[in-house]
């Protein structure tokens, strides 16, 4: 699936090891560094998006100190929590006060995260990182405040609400009808060479996941 001799087949990184680096074009004509690195005892993937020695965080999830070690170069800017479950920011705090980064996300996750939201966010909102920015894609169901984050029209970081195989976890059939409607609406109305960066293990395309969909809403989850 990479075409980046140095990215590694379906961005795999284990957790502990050495960060997966990609340059990619950021729908503006110029380019984005994606690092991706595995964190923590649940394979959480945390994300930095680079342009012009700026950063954007995405999921702060444990393990602060190598996080930081990973953006040690950089101005980190903003630091984006797909959503409240516990595993998704548990080094947020540690981060942010290092860096001073502002922290940004959804109000309806806003009870399942301890640290105080410098700001919220909601769909559509963007998000500047040097010459570069994202859209935010609000996709509930995995959690109320569940929110993807879009790079030009061809990269997408879903936390958890796609992953290879499947929508994230949900506990009732209606949850699971609100994330798939969501899902459906938002993420597979993307192009499918849109490269899918999930929150937990490797990565996909919406085209490779876009045949399973009917297979998905007929067994509910």
């Amino acid at each position: 699936m990479s075409t980046d001799a140095s990215y590694p087949e379906r961005g795999h990184v284990e957790t502990g090891g050495p960060a997966a680096v990609r340059q990619v074009g950021d729908g503006q004509g110029g380019h984005v560094e994606i690092r991706k690195l595995s964190v923590g005892p649940m394979d959480n993937n945390c994300y930095v998006l680079v342009s012009g020695g700026e950063a954007l965080l995405i999921d702060a999830a444990n393990d602060a100190e190598r996080i930081l070690e990973a953006v040690e170069d950089l101005d980190v800017v903003t630091i984006m929590t797909t959503h409240g479950h516990q595993d998704h920011w548990q080094a947020l705090a540690a981060v942010a006060e290092a860096t001073g980064a502002e922290v940004v996300y959804h109000p309806a996750d806003d009870d399942m995260i301890p640290v105080e939201a410098d700001r919220h966010v909601d769909h559509g909102v963007e998000l500047s990182f040097g010459s570069a920015g994202v859209r935010l894609i609000h996709n509930p169901g995995h959690t109320p405040g569940s929110t993807s984050v879009l790079l030009g029209e061809s990269h997408v970081f879903t936390g958890d609400t796609l992953f290879p195989g499947g929508i994230g976890r949900t506990h009732s059939r209606e949850e699971f009808d609100v994330a798939y409607e969501h899902v459906v609406e938002h993420l597979f109305s993307l192009p499918d060479d849109t490269w899918v960066y999930p929150g937990h293990g490797d990565d996909t395309t919406i085209g490779d996941e876009r045949p399973s969909l009917e297979e998905w809403r007929e067994r509910g989850w």
